[in-house]
């Protein structure tokens, strides 16, 4: 991670932002002072959740707010990302939370007390369960709720924040939720994925008009997940298997975003599996965007095995692979941010989650050596660096996560965060990724207050 305190490198610039990342349902916690979301529900249904636990309490964040704004200030970083749980802020009857919405407010002021730019995603997969009754993101209205709940944020929070982000990774809320059915709501369908994209990038249209509306001198956004796809021979039938995995995974998500348009793909789908297309929808989805948010994992190998679906491979064997089983391919996040940079005209970009899963463990001296961690986050800060130097420009990077936390489905048994917590106390410790990059933030900020 030197890369971030050496002269000449582009992180050493001051508009650089260098932050950490959270989102609300994974951390919060207090589940009793807000409305149930769709991932209280899943949580509640047997076999979905790997160790069978819930987000009930997760890292209780919202008890414990002074102390973790307090470990984000002491790591020196720029800026802290994180999300507002929508059943926090709108009651199912449709009046406001005033509760929730004074937390953020306590959350934005002590940020700007600290000088940490907040970087506020307004949704990140925990749909309000009422909303979820009426069909959810299969609900066109749906995407109207969203402006709505996006219309009473921005105008309690003024000019108090940053930067916006519409959705976080709409495809795992679509795809993952809508299609495959292991996130919630736990859907399954090809007639449903497509269509629950649609209303999402709906909503993030729509979200957008009412930002520029109530808030026109701050940056605003999308957040989207890509994992660069390769053919696994130079074989035609991989070539062709690997570009449909990239139709239907990255290119379905971005190009509505960018070009107004979905993939040539649309019109070779059955026509059970399209989305529902008003007029109008589309100039809405490709409203004017400030930034994309880029995250990236790791990248995927594909074949064509003869099934319907473009195969992807796991892992190649001898490969390094994070606790996730995930192969580590810095590589990976230069090619997809210079393919991006080759196929789009794009707004600057954020790098807004990066990182790995361990099997971080806690010593008897309370230290968490977490290697794999420091090793990736030092690779791919360095194939940000390589794409920058290629021409491509990117002006912010998060690591996901800055606490461990509750992992989806996987529930606790992954642990993504720099700053370890231990579930039964709630006691957080600084992994040795975070104290490498709370010295190096520290010589960086050192040196930029000295330029």
């Amino acid at each position: 991670m030197e890369i971030l305190a050496q002269a000449g490198s582009p992180f050493m610039h001051s508009n650089f932002t260098m932050g950490v990342a959270t989102s609300s349902f994974q951390i919060e916690g207090d589940a009793k002072n807000r409305e149930p979301s769709i991932w209280d529900t899943f949580c509640n249904t047997p076999g979905k959740i790997a160790d069978g636990s819930h987000g009930l309490v997760a890292c209780d964040h919202v008890n414990r707010l002074e102390e973790d704004l307090s470990i984000i200030d002491s790591l020196n970083v720029d800026a802290y990302r994180f999300s507002i749980s929508w059943p926090r802020i709108i009651k199912k009857d449709g009046s406001i939370n005033q509760q929730g919405l004074d937390f953020y407010l306590a959350l934005l002021a002590k940020l700007k007390q600290n000088n940490i730019k907040p970087y506020v995603t307004l949704y990140h997969w925990d749909l309000p369960q009422y909303l979820e009754d009426d069909g959810g993101w299969l609900n066109r209205k749906t995407a109207y709720a969203f402006a709505e709940y996006v219309d009473v944020v921005s105008k309690a929070f003024g000019d108090k924040v940053f930067s916006y982000a519409t959705l976080n990774e709409p495809f795992c809320s679509a795809y993952l939720g809508y299609e495959v059915g292991i996130h919630a709501p736990g859907k399954v369908g090809k007639e449903f994925g497509k269509k629950a994209i649609h209303h999402l990038l709906l909503a993030h249209g729509l979200g957008m008009r009412v930002l520029r509306k109530n808030a026109p001198n701050i940056e605003a956004g999308v957040v989207l997940n890509f994992t660069p796809f390769y053919p696994n021979t130079n074989d035609e039938k991989d070539i062709r298997a690997t570009q449909l995995a990239h139709d239907h995974h990255n290119d379905w998500y971005i190009k509505p975003l960018i070009h107004g348009c979905y993939p040539a793909l649309i019109d070779k789908i059955p026509a059970a599996h399209r989305p529902d297309i008003h007029d109008g929808d589309m100039d809405i989805i490709a409203e004017k965007i400030d930034y994309l948010g880029v995250n990236y994992y790791t990248r995927a190998k594909v074949t064509d095995d003869g099934s319907e679906d473009p195969c992807q491979l796991p892992a190649p064997e001898g490969s390094e692979t994070t606790a996730m089983g995930w192969e580590v391919y810095p590589q990976g996040l230069t090619d997809l941010l210079l393919q991006l940079h080759n196929d789009y005209q794009l707004p600057p970009l954020i790098i807004t989650e990066n990182g790995l899963a361990s099997d971080d463990t806690l010593t008897m001296d309370g230290d968490v050596n977490d290697e794999q961690r420091i090793r990736y986050l030092t690779t791919h800060l360095q194939a940000v660096a390589d794409a920058i130097e290629a021409g491509v420009n990117i002006t912010g990077y998060f690591v996901w996560s800055l606490l461990d936390n509750f992992e989806w489905a996987l529930g606790y048994e992954k642990r993504f965060g720099i700053i370890y917590v231990d579930y039964d106390t709630q006691k957080r410790t600084l992994k040795a990724s975070a104290i490498r990059l709370q010295q190096l933030l520290e010589e960086r900020r050192k040196a930029l207050n000295a330029a």
